[in-house]
């Protein structure tokens, strides 16, 4: 199963150099009104020299604009604002040849956590549709997988989102399955912190920049859209807020809360007494009463407004993992926030067992319209 959280599970990947804050209101943009300019006079008869311009009490120079306070470590702010790099897509062995496409073992490289080190492979699995592809020289469209929390130390390359894999190569997408750090083959990141999935979106960003930039596969890079599920659509909110105009559209489905806090609350503090939770990992940073400037900062909720790609949401009626009531409540944020945000319901648990196929044709009409060949 991939439902989100799990106490004592290996965790959840971090970027440095990310900022903080946490609630629900989304702040006021401000904007600064030009300074004013100094004035300048009629001109006055030759035999009596004075300065051409009136004196004025405005400064004859622009104010020296404050310093910027660095984003905390953790954050949205720093991911947004890192070099998240991705490329170096490598074909491995094949996994299954069908009519319809062909899939493969592949790594790439992705972003680290800290400067002056090595960059990480990420491993993960590449369904390529059967044929030449597109005809008109743009090179397939693709998506890029963000699959749901599976224990890192029981999962295997390609877990989670095979369905959903298989499905899109059959419809002509070529689908990257990304197994994210410190999973199955990828690279474990040494600054990995258990409390937010910021690396896992920056992992997802490196596979978009593997496809766009391969020679081995031919994919649009304009046409590149980014599916996540349950964590994964956590993972895929993140994503779009940190780098607006990568992918061509977002899709959660069954997703997590937009605010962390709300995630931390469903899987986090049932499983363990309040004072282990304060001694652990979450410690450092606080529980979300004790600092809710951090877990507002590492929600994607309050900088919606960054979002430039349309997204659609899928949740079951009867998701007893992600409650119903945080998808509307993040179509809603997405929604006020300028956001092209659709929410479409279907008769389903978390899983998406009855409903898939109907979900499926629903997703792909939607990544259709927005990447039309």
């Amino acid at each position: 199963m991939d439902g989100p959280w799990r106490r004592g599970a290996t965790a959840l990947a971090t970027l440095p150099l990310l900022a903080a804050c946490t609630a629900t209101p989304e702040e006021e943009r401000r904007t600064s009104s030009p300074s004013p300019s100094p004035t300048s006079s009629a001109s006055t008869p030759a035999e009596e020299p004075t300065p051409t311009e009136e004196p004025t009490e405005e400064p004859t120079e622009e104010p020296t604009a404050e310093p910027t306070e660095e984003p905390r470590p953790t954050s949205m702010a720093a991911l947004a604002a890192a070099d998240l790099t991705g490329g170096d897509l490598r074909l491995g062995a094949v996994r299954e040849r069908t009519p319809a496409y062909t899939s493969y073992d592949v790594t790439f490289r992705s972003t680290t956590a800290g400067r002056g080190t090595a960059p990480l492979r990420i491993s993960g699995v590449l369904n390529v549709p059967t044929g030449r592809g597109p005809q008109n020289g743009q090179g397939w469209p693709a998506v890029v997988l963000a699959h749901g929390y599976i224990d890192p130390a029981y999962y295997v390359r390609g877990q989670g989102m095979t369905r959903e894999r298989g499905f899109l190569a059959q419809r002509g997408f070529v689908a990257l399955h990304v197994d994210y750090r410190n999973h199955a083959e990828s690279t474990d990141d040494p600054r990995i912190e258990q409390a937010v999935r910021l690396g896992y979106a920056a992992d997802s960003i490196a596979a978009a920049r593997a496809l766009s930039s391969s020679d081995d596969v031919r994919v649009d890079p304009d046409r590149i859209a980014l599916f996540g599920r349950s964590m994964g659509g956590g993972v895929m909110m993140k994503a779009l807020v940190a780098e607006p105009g990568l992918f061509a559209a977002g899709v959660g489905w069954a997703s997590v809360s937009s605010l962390e806090a709300d995630n931390f609350a469903q899987f986090q503090r049932p499983d363990a007494p309040l004072a282990e939770l304060e001694a652990g990992f979450r410690g450092k940073h606080g529980l979300p009463k004790d600092d809710p400037d951090f877990w507002r900062g590492v929600s994607p909720r309050p900088d919606f407004a960054d979002i430039t790609e349309p997204v659609l949401m899928v949740h079951g009626r009867f998701d007893d993992t992600c409650p119903p009531p945080w998808a509307r409540a993040t179509q809603r944020a997405m929604t006020e926030a300028g956001v092209d945000a659709t929410l479409e319901w279907y008769d389903d648990g978390h899983a998406f067992g009855p409903a898939f196929v109907a979900a499926m044709d629903r997703t792909v009409r939607f990544l259709r319209a927005r990447m039309p060949a």
